[in-house]
């Protein structure tokens, strides 16, 4: 965060969001909500309702540990995924957990969550009982298949939606098996299309002074990014669904093996392939009819990068990338593992990556990834860390309700937060 924007208005500053959000998919993008600077109020049961709080690893008395949750306890997911939000402990399965919900969306902007297909009509915070509370609310909802969902009965997590979604049978070598996505790829894009959606909610609802429901679908984004690789025309055209680690289309584009490791290029024009060939010693290849133009390239990709192979594992990555990229500007990279990139300097200057701290002990051995959007002149980020269940409970049932000591202790004493 540069000195301009740290001084600087929050994108989302005066939006409150309650964040009804478990496991992964509603909590990543209730943390981008507050990292742009909504005021997001993370509600859980009194005894935790975010599954995520079972995840290991875990941070206790001695450190980060594997060993089943203790008492102390607070599992990475949760210090990562609850940072800067607001926690606020209320059991909804109580009449009076479900009306404090209610005054509380009275005064608030948006309701997000992922619960499972029927919960929030069960628990009486769906959007149609809501929005005659606030007219203005906007509920985001992130689903696993659709709601209602488009294969009924058919459970949504990560990897079975990459299988259902067809990217699976693109990832992997066309000898081998269907392989999933190293991350949790539908997790992490759903989110990121409902915030999208929140917000132009939010922008819609500022002019027409009505909010709405806003749905998205794990199964639904990951589908349609696969379109536009035109996968369909590929495979009636004979081109195998899995090209392993290159891009056959594009080719010479994928990683390739060096003498001590492996390099990413990507040469996808006809100026940077001659420069592969003239790097190679064999600048006759871009006459070659095989190699000449993208088309046949693509074609004839397995020939074409085994014969890059073939040279650049003659050669260390430094050679290669000093031949390629630095004295002919062909894009070429190391493949960096996971965890040096995770130790990237750069990263953290710029907010990519921060270290993860815990609420009592500070700073923790663990990375977490901030919110890597840069605005101009608005502060983004994510600042303070994840907050103990139920620690907000005065603060935010006090301020935006009237409850005072007596009522949050009689409440408490019922189980109710």
């Amino acid at each position: 965060m540069t000195e301009q924007t740290a001084t600087a208005p929050r994108p989302l500053e005066g939006v409150r969001v309650l964040d009804l959000t478990v496991a992964l998919a509603g909590p990543y993008g209730t943390l981008l909500l507050a990292g742009l600077g909504a005021e997001v109020i993370k509600i859980e049961a009194p005894q935790g309702g975010d599954i995520a709080r079972f995840n290991p690893p875990f941070h206790g008395k001695d450190g980060i540990h594997f060993d089943a949750l203790e008492d102390g306890d607070i599992s990475l997911s949760i210090l990562a995924r609850a940072r800067s939000k607001k926690s606020v402990s209320l059991d909804l399965k109580t009449d009076d957990g479900r009306r404090i919900f209610h005054e509380l969306v009275k005064h608030a902007d948006v309701v997000f969550e992922n619960l499972s297909d029927g919960v929030v009509e069960r628990l009486g915070v769906d959007y149609e009982t809501l929005r005659k509370i606030n007219p203005r609310i906007v509920y985001g909802s992130v689903t696993g298949l659709g709601r209602p969902s488009l294969y009924p009965g058919v459970k949504a997590m990560d990897i079975t939606v990459q299988a259902l979604s067809g990217a699976m049978d693109t990832t992997g070598y066309q000898d081998g098996p269907p392989m999933r996505f190293g991350l949790p790829i539908s997790d992490l894009l759903a989110p990121l299309y409902a915030v999208i959606g929140v917000q132009a909610a939010l922008r819609q609802r500022d002019r027409t002074g009505k909010g709405q429901h806003v749905v998205v679908s794990m199964l639904e984004c990951l589908s349609s990014l696969l379109a536009f690789e035109h996968f369909d025309v590929f495979q009636r055209h004979g081109f195998p669904a899995r090209s392993g680690n290159y891009h056959n289309r594009l080719t010479p584009f994928g990683v390739y093996a060096t003498r001590d490791g492996h390099v990413s290029i990507a040469a996808a024009n006809d100026a940077w392939t001659r420069s592969i060939f003239e790097a190679m010693g064999r600048p006759e290849l871009i006459e070659d009819p095989r190699f000449a133009s993208r088309g046949p390239r693509a074609t004839n990709a397995d020939v074409l990068n085994r014969l890059i192979e073939d040279w650049t594992s003659q050669h260390s990555s430094e050679e290669v990338i000093r031949m390629l990229a630095t004295e002919r500007s062909v894009p070429c990279v190391p493949v960096r593992t996971a965890l040096e990139s995770l130790s990237d300097p750069a990263l953290f200057a710029a907010g990519t990556l921060q270290q993860l701290e815990h609420p009592v002990d500070g700073k923790i051995d663990a990375v977490g990834g901030g919110v890597p959007i840069h605005m101009s002149g608005s502060a983004v980020g994510l600042e303070r860390p994840a907050a103990l269940l139920g620690s907000d409970n005065a603060g935010v049932l006090g301020q935006l309700l009237g409850l005072d000591d007596a009522a949050l202790a009689e409440l408490k004493a019922r189980k109710v937060i």
